[in-house]
């Protein structure tokens, strides 16, 4: 078996293999399926001038799967200051053995990246997902599970804005990144997020932001418009109080405009889980989150002091 950077006259095989994946999902129910569609698109695959890495195994000239993963900041080069990159595909081909040609490219993948100073992969995967596997016993590790909630048709709710509401600003970057210190565990924000920096790069997606500040910021949304053929994507953030989680639900589900949307919340979330299904939405998977650390860090030796003489 070899393995091998992808290659423009790759992506037509490329493309058939992801098909062939996707096809194996026709027997699930259909938000499942269009989840898989989205969180893995062919949109991210099909430009290989953008900041990905794209390693494909092949055995006597025959395409037996791909692996890709993306950073942030995105570049070719993989510029110093990308240090973690999310695993955005792993496909075998159903001919193939799907524990070693996705082993193969798991490690394939964990050597090169850690040649280009990356210092962790992450991973999303279904706790249904064959591979899930594959990635557990090559060196990843589970820190957190979330939920995707999904609704067809959001009901809106028109009760005023929450008191304290208004769009963010750039200088408000450093009281969201303490409301997320606040919510997330710590065992969790160590592993995702263990500086300022590190959160940042984790928010760079665009869309409508706003917050609730009340003497201090206790809630955060942002709403990634949807059209006929995909659904808005509602991204929430907020201290665990009841009525304040309620408030903020009611106004995001506004913004979707009675669209279909869905949610990934965190296993720790419940709060944030029952307003959303109280609403409408329901649990359509559950996802494990998965970590790969590719570089060990050792503390730096402590200074003494010690006495001077003469």
């Amino acid at each position: 078996m070899k393995v091998r950077s992808a290659r423009l006259l790759d992506l037509a095989a490329i493309e058939s293999v992801h098909r062939e994946a996707a096809a194996r999902l026709s027997g699930v129910p259909p938000p499942a399926r269009l989840w898989s569609v989205v969180s893995q698109t062919l949109s991210a695959l099909l430009p290989l001038s953008q900041e990905t890495l794209l390693y494909l195994a092949e055995k006597d000239g025959n395409l037996l799967g791909f692996v890709q993963a993306s950073g942030q900041p995105l570049s070719l080069s993989l510029p110093a200051q990308v240090t973690t990159l999310q695993v955005l595909n792993l496909c075998v081909v159903e001919a193939a053995d799907e524990e070693e040609v996705a082993g193969v490219l798991i490690d394939h993948l964990g050597q090169q990246a850690g040649r280009r100073g990356v210092r962790r992969l992450f991973v999303r995967i279904p706790l249904e997902d064959s591979l899930l596997g594959s990635f557990r016993s090559h060196g990843f590790r589970q820190y957190a599970t979330e939920s995707v909630l999904y609704s067809e048709s959001t009901a809106v709710n028109q009760a005023p804005a929450p008191p304290g509401l208004r769009a963010v600003k750039g200088r408000d970057q450093t009281s969201l990144y303490h409301l997320y210190r606040k919510v997330t565990p710590q065992t969790v924000a160590q592993v995702e997020a263990p500086s300022y920096r590190d959160w940042r790069a984790l928010r760079a997606a665009s869309g409508r932001q706003e917050l609730i500040e009340r003497n201090e910021v206790v809630g955060w949304c942002r709403v990634l418009a949807g059209d006929d053929a995909r659904p808005a994507t509602i991204s929430l953030m907020a201290l665990p109080e009841p009525a304040l989680v309620e408030e903020l639900v009611d106004y995001t589900i506004r913004q979707t405009q009675a669209r279909a949307s869905w949610c990934s919340v965190r296993h720790y979330d419940s709060v944030m889980i029952g307003a959303l299904c109280g609403r409408g939405f329901n649990i359509l998977l559950h996802q494990s989150l998965l970590v790969r650390e590719l570089m060990v860090r050792e503390p730096v030796p402590e200074k003494r002091l010690v006495p001077s003489f003469g």
